[in-house]
């Protein structure tokens, strides 16, 4: 079932490039991803009130609060360079190394995470490190 949600994820995040592109033109990346952000967090805290699951917030800990931080502020920076290159280059050569990060995150689980490195994570991360190049260069 993960893959769906994954597969999900892929589509609504190849929209958002398309959306980003068209919706940024002539405007600073600082306040498309503040825009942005305002439409995230209504439509999460929507969920959130619409299941109930705010309750859980008292049960977390520190480490959930730092981390979730931590991800917050990685995420909108993302965001601010990601907006700032599509400002510059093309969606086609945006988006896919955009998602170097796959790569990267494959080679950060092994270090951090302690998550396996098989034959297949490395053959796929290769063959997406090779092609971001091929479409840099």
């Amino acid at each position: 079932m993960w893959w769906t949600y994954a597969l999900l994820s892929a589509v609504f995040a190849a929209l958002t490039a398309i959306f980003a592109k068209i919706g940024i033109k002539n405007v600073n990346p600082d306040l498309a991803t503040a825009i942005r952000t305002v439409v995230i967090l209504l439509i999460a805290w929507g969920i959130v009130l619409f299941k109930g699951s705010g309750r859980q917030a008292h049960d977390l800990t520190q480490q959930n609060w730092t981390f979730l931080l931590l991800f917050g502020c990685a995420t909108g920076l993302s965001w601010i360079f990601y907006f700032k290159a599509l400002q510059l280059g093309e969606v086609s050569q945006v988006a896919p190394v955009d998602k170097l990060s796959v790569a990267i995150a494959i080679i950060l689980s092994a270090i951090f995470l302690g998550e396996p490195l098989t034959i297949k994570t490395v053959l796929g991360a290769g063959l997406i490190i090779g092609g971001t190049f091929v479409l840099i260069f």
